[in-house]
């Protein structure tokens, strides 16, 4: 089974200097219908404003993935942290028993597209941690590129729950399959352009809440990103 969580159906606030849209409830939007999926919990599409951000603010008990689109992205936390992301950076930042951090785009001239991704972890009271790794586009062009799981496996940046994060970029007519072995369960997000995923049609900004499915396949209309969780 498949469902659609349609791009324009989602949460969306326009406060000028931050445009931002919720898959999941979160913060003023609240939505019973979409509170989670599994293990995630937050899928939030951000663009920021030239030389504007996130002040600094307080997480907990959250695995939280940020991957940029365009743009760059400071973040400085209180572990001691600071760097720019940048596409192709992937972000893992363990809130755990509590963290504080801010995020502010450093242009003066381009805003920042980013996803944040908030997991739930496998258990509450964890260490805080920080991690940030670089994958090319060419490591994720044509196939589904392990980012982030539980063992950090391939290069990935680990976290601390049984999920798999994939990121592919797909030309038109490229085609990539994932099996979902019984008892798993997925999300597809699409991060731009247009596909098929098995008979359904996507676009940027929708995502797929996929159960009780062995095979999917993958197939790009035109030049697509895209991200796939693998999900207990």
């Amino acid at each position: 089974m498949i469902t659609i969580r349609k791009a324009e159906e989602r949460g969306h606030f326009d406060l000028r200097w931050l445009d931002t849209y919720h898959t999941f409830s979160f913060d003023q939007y609240h939505d019973p219908a979409h509170m989670h999926f599994r293990s995630l919990r937050v899928i939030n599409e951000d663009r920021v404003a030239p030389a504007q951000g996130f002040p600094t603010h307080s997480h907990r008990d959250m695995e939280i993935i940020t991957y940029i689109l365009s743009g760059a992205l400071e973040h400085r936390d209180s572990m001691g942290n600071g760097s720019v992301i940048r596409p192709g950076d992937v972000q893992r930042m363990t809130a755990g028993t509590g963290v504080s951090h801010s995020e502010f785009n450093p242009s003066e001239s381009e805003e920042v597209h980013l996803l944040q991704i908030w997991i739930l972890p496998k258990a509450h009271g964890l260490a805080p941690g920080y991690e940030e790794k670089r994958f090319a586009e060419e490591e994720k062009r044509g196939q589904l590129k392990l980012i982030a799981s539980g063992d950090g496996r391939d290069g990935s940046v680990t976290i601390n729950q049984d999920a798999c994060l994939y990121a592919s970029v797909l030309d038109a007519g490229q085609i990539v399959t994932h099996k979902l072995t019984p008892n798993r369960y997925a999300w597809l997000q699409m991060a731009r352009g247009t596909l098929r995923l098995n008979e359904l049609e996507l676009k940027q900004g929708d995502g797929a809440a996929i159960s009780k499915e062995s095979d999917l396949t993958i197939a790009a209309h035109d030049h697509a990103e895209l991200l796939l969780f693998d999900l207990a």
